[in-house]
């Protein structure tokens, strides 16, 4: 719990946002958390406290890109739009990227993970499937698929409240009555198979069907009361009558039974097609044969071919226009073409760096699309070879660091990837594997080397150009938490796990470092840290709520009188406890709430990371409780960091477990004309391939107002604006729909996600056996 007491002269005032008394009676504010005092001196420029008002900043978020693809531990997650959009998600956001015009567009109704997508035959309309969560209340945020226009981004419908549990497993329109239906398997014990009237929102049928994992659901093509699921030693032919569905399970016979089903195709003669784990695919036809009395529908399905596909199993398949097939193996990474008469033609293997295939889905012309498990999205043909049009970490994601006066920013995971990214141009500039975990990095001043802190102690510094390795060093034997260079670049802090602060002078522009000295005194493991402008003093923060200060110049020794320091204007501010920021703090916070904090080059702002996957902006300084922010929404995990770029244009947030990188574009409120409307190439390259689509199909758009009882969408377009271009602020439908951006201060929040990441899985160091003999849900 975290109360506030105040002091100054003699006084008592009441503050509501806490409940609280404050009292003055000296020159500092006392703030509890979890019982433990924090005392934050007040600067002599402040001559009433009273005065002190907190507002919420002009200046707010707009999402502009999103790095990164979950494939590691999903599937059939990438398809090709008509407008030309590859569409694919991470954390709880849907990607719609142009990879020709290098634009984005999201969709950000969901409230955690999406886990599943499947496209409508009109090819407009999506419907995503999300996990369940839990907000910071510890409420939970029902799993659910939200059915949303891939053009204006609104929600046409929200499904499954109340009904699914977990969350949703797989999903897949009807496809031979034009999509009015949509079939549904959770993630619960039993694997609940429900159909729906989605625009009705109602539910025809609902039934358990095994135990065991379902990994895929389908509707056959031809024949609207047949669906199919697969999954662990089964194959399921499901009738489905009004409200009964009746249940024929596919038998083997002469055939091996396999351990996984795993996936499902149709030919144009209505049968079906199987892949495997044993890297065979079958051939299902429909029989004719009469039941006996009683024992249910007519009509077998039966094995009518048997066809060895690859080495190892039968991961995805995807029926082409023409009417070919194109296989994607696990093991043997090979994307196989078959003829219409499922005879092989050409193959191509997958680069290993790339992992193994998740997700095959055809493209424009000749070119086909793979999503990965190593979180690629690739573009290939089978002459030319494959390019990479998406990637992103694949573990836990800590470490983030901005150029000091270049549009590039440094991310460090996990995954021991250092991934060098351009912020204007949206791409990967370089990346390098680490012999270890990175957790934390910063840029040298000078802009030429950055140096990477990893868990055990170890700290690289690498050329920001080539990547090449400048020096290697190493400060105990336990996590470095920051890494923080001084604001002329001849000093660097190394903040430990080992309740260390160690110091180093640097020369040669970030090349050459000998130790200076260590500070001793933190109690817990340190979390931040900033200098100030002379290299003279630092500011701490540890993992016990410590605010503490630092004489550098006078052999590290720790400041005993803090109030020394209130007046000192810090070069940086990421400590997240201090007087200037304070006011961040939500009422109720254990001290691990906020993981990150930084103030923008212009002072005006502070971003603030939360363990709620939330990205809020504060006004700078934050020095009141219960300060009102903006909120933001599009992670799925702990956001882990926040940098604003060198001019203050962006901010950008790492997901811990969803690994997803967020840019988002600050604005300032009073800049943006309410009727402005821009209208760039992308927008209209988007819009006339749109009217093609529309042109040929009998779907008609959605309305300018959400459906029902869902309220504005929550979605945004970046890069190509359109219709929902200028909104900033969103309509929220209670108890539904959450908003990628809300203001809070002083009105009851609504439910948010906490912390949720991929499930884990088995990691592809243990071996692609062991990948294909538990396949990935």
């Amino acid at each position: 719990m975290t109360t506030l007491t105040c002091s100054k002269p003699p006084a008592l005032i009441w503050e509501e946002a806490y409940l609280h008394l404050v009292h003055f009676e000296g020159d500092y504010i006392k703030m509890f958390m979890r019982g433990r005092p924090i005392t934050m001196f007040i600067p002599s420029d402040v001559e009433n406290y009273d005065d002190i008002r907190t507002e919420l900043p002009p200046e707010k978020l707009k999402l502009e890109w999103v790095y990164g693809y979950r494939g590691k531990d999903c599937r059939a997650n990438v398809y090709l739009l008509p407008t030309g959009e590859i569409v694919y998600f991470i954390a709880s956001v849907v990607v719609l990227f142009n990879y020709e015009e290098r634009t984005q567009r999201h969709y950000l109704g969901h409230t955690d993970c999406v886990k599943c997508l499947a496209i409508h035959p009109d090819k407009i309309r999506i419907a995503t499937g999300q996990i369940a969560g839990v907000d910071k209340d510890g409420r939970l945020l029902q799993p659910h698929v939200r059915v949303w226009d891939s053009v204006s981004l609104f929600t046409l419908q929200i499904i499954g409240l109340g009904t699914f549990e977990r969350g949703v497993g797989c999903l897949d329109f009807s496809k031979a009555d034009s999509g009015v239906h949509l079939c549904v398997i959770d993630d619960s014990n039993e694997h609940m198979l429900t159909v729906w009237d989605w625009q009705k929102k109602s539910k025809g049928a609902e039934i358990k069907t095994t135990n065991e994992v379902v990994l895929a659901v389908e509707f056959h093509p031809k024949d609207a009361n047949t669906i199919i699921t697969c999954g662990k030693s089964h194959i399921f032919f499901w009738t489905w009558n009004c409200n009964s569905l009746t249940r024929k399970q596919g038998i083997f016979g002469k055939y091996e039974k396999p351990k996984f089903v795993q996936c499902l195709a149709f030919l144009g003669n209505g049968d079906v097609l199987t892949g495997d784990s044993g890297g065979v695919i079958l051939i299902w036809s429909k029989t004719t044969v009469e039941p006996p009395p009683g024992k249910g529908p007519k009509g077998v399905y039966q094995i009518r071919r048997q066809i060895r596909a690859h080495d190892g199993s039968v991961f995805t398949l995807c029926q082409l226009r023409n009417g070919t097939l194109l296989t994607g193996g696990g093991k043997d990474r090979k994307i196989i073409l078959w003829d219409d008469v499922l005879n092989p033609e050409r193959e191509i293997e997958v680069p290993d760096q790339y992992g193994t295939i998740r997700a095959v889905a055809e493209g424009k012309a000749d070119q086909f699309l793979v999503g990965t498990s190593r979180n690629f999205i690739l573009r290939g043909t089978f002459n030319d070879g494959f390019q990479i049009e998406v990637q992103g970490h694949t573990d836990e994601l800590w470490g983030l660091a901005t150029h000091p006066f270049k549009d590039l920013l440094l991310t460090c995971a996990q995954d021991r990837q250092v991934c060098m990214w351009h912020s204007v141009e949206h791409r990967l500039e370089w990346v390098r594997l680490l012999d270890e975990p990175g957790h934390c990095a910063d840029f040298h001043p000078s802009g030429t080397v950055v140096a990477i802190g990893t868990h055990s102690g170890r700290w690289f510094v690498l050329d920001a150009e080539t990547r090449d390795l400048v020096s290697i060093h190493t400060d105990g034997n336990e996590q470095l938490s920051v890494m923080r260079y001084s604001v002329d670049g001849t000093f660097l802090a190394v903040g430990s796990h080992d309740n260390f602060i160690y110091l180093y002078v640097v020369s040669e522009n970030g090349r050459k470092y000998s130790r200076y000295g260590k500070c001793t005194g933190h109690s817990s493991y340190i979390t931040h840290l900033d200098w100030s402008p002379d290299n003279k003093h630092i500011m701490s923060n540890s993992g016990d709520y410590e605010i503490l200060h630092w004489d550098i110049e006078n052999g590290c020794k720790l400041i005993r009188n803090r109030s020394d320091c209130k007046d000192i204007d810090w070069t940086t501010y990421t400590c997240v406890l201090g007087f200037q920021v304070f006011g961040v703090w939500p009422e109720g916070s254990d001290g691990t709430d906020i993981n990150a904090l930084v103030r923008s080059h212009s002072r005006k702002v502070i971003a603030v990371a939360d363990d709620f996957c939330k990205v809020h902006l504060f006004q700078y300084p934050c020095s009141k409780a219960k300060a009102p922010s903006h909120k933001y929404s599009a992670h799925s995990s702990h956001v882990t960091n926040v940098s604003f770029t060198h001019n203050d244009s962006h901010l950008i947030s790492t997901g811990g477990k969803d690994m997803s990188i967020i840019q988002w574009k600050l604005v300032e409120k009073l800049s943006l004309p309410a009727n402005e409307i821009s209208a760039d190439t992308s927008t209209k390259v988007l819009t006339s391939s749109i009217e093609g689509v529309l042109q040929s199909d009998t779907y008609t758009p959605a309305p300018s107002h959400p459906l029902n009882e869902t309220a504005e969408d929550n979605s945004r377009i970046s890069s190509s604006p359109t219709l929902l271009e200028n909104s900033l602020e969103q309509t929220v439908a209670p108890s539904e729909d959450h908003s990628e951006e809300q203001s809070e201060g002083g009105s009851e929040e609504l439910g948010e996600p906490a912390e949720e990441g991929p499930a884990s899985e088995a990691g592809e160091e243990q071996g692609e056996e062991q990948q294909e003999a538990c396949p990935l849900p």
